[in-house]
């Protein structure tokens, strides 16, 4: 799948203005079957972890590919509903809620993963074997392209620890609790198969534990590429492994299970644009700072994770390269990108970030009064707009005014 052209995104542009979001519809396609042929000898369902980008035009999309839909919070819940989504192709997968959002989430009919043994022993105590449950599970298993991205190691908030399987048998035990899965997430950004198969192998010497046991859930983390020659999960590879795994597991125990995955990034990032426009070219005496509408209120991955985005000057694109720290208009440091080599410049360019498909919109806020972007979906080459430009008044929107 090629890439979006220059040509493209400068009328999406100026058709929409700028900062705008701009999704391909396609290459989400292309992501989508990727996994389905990576994974097509295991009996298995995809998930799409939506917090990575929850516009219900986007959503309904990836309902139209097949997929499920994975939510971290009830309102993600509800927005899937809303796309299309039936209550059995969703998974509620919260950390740190409430008992009622839990609550909320079981009148609604969908899949729940608990990763906290007071929930888990509440909902026991209340629904005993009457509503399957998943636990999701911490095997202390440090991976991710970052720490603030990585979920199974021993200090972070997330899953119940295998350490405390013993607890976990007890909660069971007493309450008659139908647990029919088990899930595991440890982190985003996995360059190692072997991390996944790990993870497997610790899910499988626990499955014994559940005698109900249906599927097993790997959650995700799959890397994409951020930048020339960077390094993609072979999801083909996996695939044979796990599957490979998954037969002896069934040869020896009798069990047949699914598995089940929750990509979000995979999915949606390298479809993603942001496209900005140059306000200032600053000189200084130790730097040249190009200066954008945009800052960390509308794509803050940079200044969060120290991520790193490929951006290329669409305007000028055989321009003589020149360095440029390029920086965001936000009374605070937001800056994109450091001495980066980029075709010259000038005031009114506009500029193009790659890979802000996931947690670039998502991520997004006011800071200083500031709108929030357009976001526009490109499909069969046509672009639509998904969701308008803030105007001022939608600052004011929820406040009191005496």
């Amino acid at each position: 799948m090629e890439n979006l052209t220059a040509a493209e995104l400068i009328n999406i542009a100026k058709e929409f203005g700028t900062p705008v979001y701009v999704y391909h519809a396609e290459k989400m396609k292309e992501q989508y079957e990727k996994l389905t042929h990576a994974f097509s000898n295991l009996n298995s369902r995809i998930f799409y972890a939506c917090k990575a980008l929850t516009n219900i035009n986007i959503l309904k999309y990836i309902r139209s590919l097949g997929a499920g839909l994975d939510c971290v919070s009830i309102n993600e819940v509800k927005l899937g509903l809303l796309a299309g989504f039936t209550a059995d192709h969703i998974l509620f997968t919260p950390n740190c809620v409430d008992f009622a959002e839990i609550l909320a989430a079981k009148e609604l009919g969908v899949h729940i993963n608990i990763d906290n043994i007071s929930l888990l022993e509440q909902f026991g105590n209340k629904f005993g074997s009457g509503y399957p449950v998943c636990i999701r599970l911490n095997p202390h298993i440090m991976a991710g392209g970052n720490f603030k991205i990585s979920t199974g190691h021993v200090d972070s908030k997330f899953g119940i620890s295998i350490h405390q399987m013993r607890h976990i048998e007890r909660v069971v035990k007493s309450t008659g609790l139908h647990v029919n899965g088990i899930h595991m997430h440890t982190g985003s950004e996995i360059k190692d198969i072997n991390v996944f198969l790990m993870g497997l192998n610790v899910m499988l010497d626990m499955a014994e534990q559940f005698p109900a046991l249906e599927f097993i859930d790997l959650g995700s983390g799959f890397k994409v590429p951020y930048q020339m020659g960077d390094y993609e999960t072979d999801v083909d590879e996996l695939g044979v492994n796990l599957k490979q795994a998954i037969d002896n597991f069934e040869k020896k125990s009798g069990k047949k299970l699914q598995v089940w995955f929750e990509p979000g990034k995979y999915l949606v990032s390298q479809a993603g644009y942001f496209i900005v426009k140059a306000n200032i070219v600053k000189q200084t005496p130790a730097t040249v700072f190009a200066g954008v509408n945009s800052g960390f209120n509308h794509l803050i991955r940079p200044m969060m994770y120290e991520a790193y985005h490929h951006i290329e000057n669409i305007s000028n694109p055989h321009g003589t390269p020149r360095i440029y720290t390029v920086v965001g208009y936000i009374c605070e440091t937001d800056t994109f990108a450091w001495d980066r080599t980029l075709p010259e410049i000038k005031e009114g360019d506009f500029l193009v970030f790659f890979n802000a498909g996931a947690y670039g919109f998502e991520m997004s806020s006011n800071f200083n009064a500031r709108l929030k972007p357009a976001e526009v979906l490109m499909q069969d080459g046509k672009p639509k707009l998904i969701r308008r430009r803030d105007e001022f008044d939608d600052l004011l929107r929820n406040q009191i005014i005496d």
